[in-house]
């Protein structure tokens, strides 16, 4: 593998990060939001740290000959325990033992992080090995240990969130569950790689010289690097679709309520304009804001509200077969078009000059604000009250 295999994943991964950072500014305190961003940030640094040109650079530039080994291991560590830490926030549970499961694992990685390089630092590494350091290196004291040190941290994670993974696969569906199946895959990848790393370490061990040694140099980089691309994909994934969806459902309300914010609004044309929204502003503000603007509607037409309307409009729904739901809604939007027209026909604005009301008579509980403009829009029974209301201001 050159640079290239490394660079462009390390690239993907930082444009990934580089969409979460404005979300983790506004929600530091999000442990999810927390664990996913320093996925992502180890996720890039191990692909970089592991390019090959990044390894000659870090060795010249530290003067310490083979010093982007351990300090690769020691990503990759990292990386393992964030993998882990995100699993556990991401199924939630108990906020205490949330923390409590992740401080134990931060805590245990930690100390193989700091292991490693205290081994590094003791064994003898003098010739640079960009390749096969780890086989390379596999017998000398301190140094191989710290190479088995490693590969078993790396394999415990690998296996535990493959277990987690798949076991909660299991109880979900969707995005999710889909997301977790790419985990799944992604470790199985890295338990592969494990597999051909510990082969050649072993290999070396035990006295067969360079015979496996392939294993480590051409098979398992990558593996490795195709397994941390793809368990980084089946984080992001369900989040991200999660939020395609959510904002999707935002604006399909925002545009749902269009026929009755319309319907309000330009009865009431000589009230000051409504808040202007930004183009980049986010769906919920826009439904908050657009919900709002309609509640004031209801709050200038209420002097102008008839129930008769409504509960002849009532009638009618349940008489055509409507659910309670629909019927009310039905009833609530005559009654707002028959006072869009009674407000037409009363300009100057003599009722509401007269009545200290200000708001629409009480009804059998909160509107569904959807339902009503659906029904402003298509209902025939909201099409009479309207006509009987122009007739009578006529």
């Amino acid at each position: 593998m050159n640079g290239e295999d490394y660079y462009i994943p390390a690239a993907a991964l930082a444009i990934a990060l580089a969409f979460k950072l404005p979300a983790l500014r506004h929600n530091w305190r999000d442990p999810l939001l927390r664990s996913v961003c320093a996925l992502l940030t180890l996720a890039g640094a191990v692909f970089t740290f592991a390019a090959p040109p990044t390894i000659v650079a870090v060795n010249r530039w530290t003067g310490i000959t083979n010093f982007s080994a351990p300090l690769v291991y020691c990503l990759m560590s990292a990386f393992s325990a964030s993998c882990l830490v995100l699993i556990v926030n991401w199924r939630g549970g108990p906020p205490e033992q949330t923390r409590r499961i992740s401080r134990r694992w931060i805590l245990g990685y930690g100390t193989v992080t700091v292991t490693l390089m205290v081994l590094f630092l003791l064994g003898d590494a003098p010739v640079e090995r960009l390749r096969d350091f780890d086989t390379f290196y596999a017998n000398t004291p301190y140094t191989g240990q710290m190479i088995g040190l490693y590969l078993l941290a790396h394999n415990v994670a690998a296996f535990v969130m493959v277990a987690m993974c798949w076991r909660w696969s299991l109880q979900v569906r969707g995005w999710l569950r889909t997301g977790l199946m790419i985990i799944v895959v992604g470790y199985i990848l890295n338990l592969s790689y494990d597999a051909a790393k510990m082969s050649a370490v072993i290999g070396r061990w035990v006295g067969l010289g360079s015979e496996l040694d392939d294993l480590s140099t051409f098979v398992a980089p990558p593996l490795a690097a195709l397994g941390a691309l793809v368990s980084a994909v089946g984080f992001v994934l369900p989040l991200l679709c999660q939020r395609l969806s959510d904002s999707w459902q935002h604006w399909s309300t925002y545009r749902r309520l269009g026929p009755l914010w319309h319907e309000v609004r330009i009865s009431a044309p000589e009230t000051p304009a409504g808040v202007q929204m930004s183009w980049w502003s986010a769906a919920d503000i826009r439904v908050i804001q657009r919900e709002s603007d309609i509640h004031d509607g209801f709050l200038h037409l209420g002097p102008y509200f008839d129930r008769g309307y409504r509960d002849t409009a009532l009638a009618r729904a349940f008489a055509a077969g409507a659910d309670e739901d629909t019927a009310r809604a039905v009833a609530d939007a005559a009654m707002v078009a028959a006072a869009v027209r009674a407000r037409a026909a009363d300009p100057e604005g003599r009722v509401i000059g007269a009545s200290e009301e200000g708001a629409p008579p009480a009804t059998d509980g909160p509107r569904d604000l959807v339902r009503i403009s659906h029904a402003l829009r298509n209902s025939p029974v909201v099409a009479e009250s309207r006509r009987q209301a122009a007739l009578s201001g006529s």
